[in-house]
């Protein structure tokens, strides 16, 4: 087959795996939003719905620490604490194996040792150097290694999670439910963090979670914490919510942080109320 033709094929592929994450994140945002209405209805809190009790959730803050100069790391990992978290993540994948581990030492030396610190290498590296890496990190006192490689390579994150013993964490891009099953049948992980608007809404997460039971394997959630807040109530493993501070501009009443952990709200259904005035505002920067 000529390169060109290669190339068509492939890009067909590709395209069809875009268009296929784009319809499950559209049908994951509906459910979610049929499963709120239904608890609106009943006058219950979404975690109640489905047979929770609205409970603090463990969370770590996840507002910054992007790729930066290791004092202005540490810096920022401070203000990360206010609310009263236990745990901050980090973002590394710098050029050099040194550099991120100046980062992480200069982070891990201003907190206090009982906070937690994942690590984020957002698919940064290759197999080879994400053993590299994280084996050299393990000393460090990182909680967890997040999708070092890509994050559909199931073979190859098997390889680090065998060759390392910090724990392995993927499942931002899960498409669905399937997607965990292929991942915890190749053992790619120790722990799951699906994301709720690609794992296929409030449906696909309880579908999740009863994978993640079955495998007794610790479950957390990427983004979205106004609704991973009730779906993690409901969800046996339940470990961490990722806490972005994203929404709260537009929002009557923030998602709460106390002492570390998320506050479940008792309203019905997820417990969103838009501040109107606010929502205008950035209607109108758009335009």
């Amino acid at each position: 087959m000529a390169p060109l033709d290669i190339a068509a094929k492939l890009g067909r592929r590709f395209a069809l795996v875009g268009v296929a994450s784009v319809v499950r994140m559209a049908l994951s945002a509906l459910d979610a939003a049929i499963w709120d209405a239904l608890a609106v209805a009943a006058g219950l809190p979404l975690a109640t719905l489905l047979g929770a009790k609205p409970r603090p959730i463990p969370a770590y803050n996840s507002s910054g620490l992007g790729l930066m100069s290791p004092e202005a790391a540490a810096d920022e990992a401070e203000k990360l604490l206010a609310g009263g978290f236990r745990s901050v993540k980090l973002r590394l994948g710098h050029p050099t194996l040194e550099e991120d581990l100046a980062v992480t030492r200069a982070v891990r030396k201003r907190l206090p040792d009982v906070i937690e610190l994942p690590v984020d290498y957002n698919q940064a590296l290759t197999v080879t150097e994400a053993i590299r890496r994280g084996r050299a990190l393990e000393s460090e006192g990182i909680a967890w290694l997040e999708e070092p490689i890509r994050h559909d390579d199931y073979v190859g994150s098997a390889a680090v999670a065998r060759a390392l013993a910090v724990p392995v964490q993927i499942g931002e891009n899960f498409n669905g439910p399937e997607s965990m099953v292929e991942a915890l049948g190749a053992a790619a992980c120790d722990y799951v963090m699906p994301d709720a608007a690609r794992i296929g809404g409030v449906t696909g997460w309880i579908q999740a979670a009863g994978i993640a039971a079955g495998h007794r394997i610790e479950m957390s959630s990427h983004l979205l914490p106004e609704i991973s807040a009730h779906l993690l109530a409901a969800t046996p493993t339940c470990h961490y919510l990722e806490y972005v501070d994203w929404a709260d501009a537009i929002l009557e009443e923030p998602l709460q942080i106390v002492d570390g952990f998320a506050r479940v709200p008792d309203r019905p259904g997820i417990g969103l109320t838009w501040r109107p005035e606010a929502v205008k505002s950035f209607a109108a920067d758009r335009s």
